[in-house]
């Protein structure tokens, strides 16, 4: 049987393999509180990217990664004054879960990101975006620091994406974007 070099036992019998953050699809501790704990699931949430530059809201499921089509080759920086020129997006943050036995957008947070592509450099604040990612898993609702076309064409589509989710979504966020 051929062993592959991966596979190999290398001797390197003491590392142990370091806890790291973790993204799980379900809960695998059980409530047995061991292995896993603390990690969170992203299983019911999904990033929709909101470009007011050429009016558009689409799901791009590599955002989660960093990876969607607005980041990608795109070296990001925590100075802004860097992409001063750069074009503005959103990354909103949609959960979805049941409410009252009814499925509904749960949770949604938009995060801000620059992007200058002549010098392929962008901006954005990654505490940012895991806080609002956390606010969103939690239910809450931080859309109010977008710009009123953004705020409709987030609303637009949320509402045209999943009419029955838009239904049975609180009315808090239906007036904070400004879409019945």
């Amino acid at each position: 049987m051929r062993e592959f070099d991966q596979f190999k036992n290398k001797g390197e019998s003491s590392d142990k393999k370091k806890n790291q953050f973790t993204i799980i699809k379900d809960d695998s501790t059980d409530g047995h509180g061991g292995y896993g704990v603390g990690s969170i699931s992203l299983e019911n949430m999904t990033p929709v990217i909101v470009d007011p530059n050429e009016d558009e809201a689409y799901v791009d499921m590599g955002a989660l990664h960093a990876r969607s089509k607005v980041e990608k080759r795109i070296k990001f920086i925590t100075d802004r004054e860097v992409v001063k020129n750069g074009l503005k997006y959103w990354i909103a943050w949609v959960t979805v879960d049941h409410q009252e036995g009814k499925p509904c957008y749960h949770g949604v947070a938009a995060s801000e990101i620059v992007v200058d592509r002549s010098i392929k450099r962008g901006y954005k604040s990654m505490p940012e975006h895991v806080n609002h990612m956390d606010k969103s898993l939690k239910g809450r609702f931080v859309v109010d620091h977008l710009d009123e076309k953004s705020k409709k064409l987030l609303g637009g589509y949320l509402r045209d994406f999943k009419p029955e989710l838009w239904e049975n979504t609180a009315q808090e966020l239906k007036d904070s974007l400004g879409v019945q």
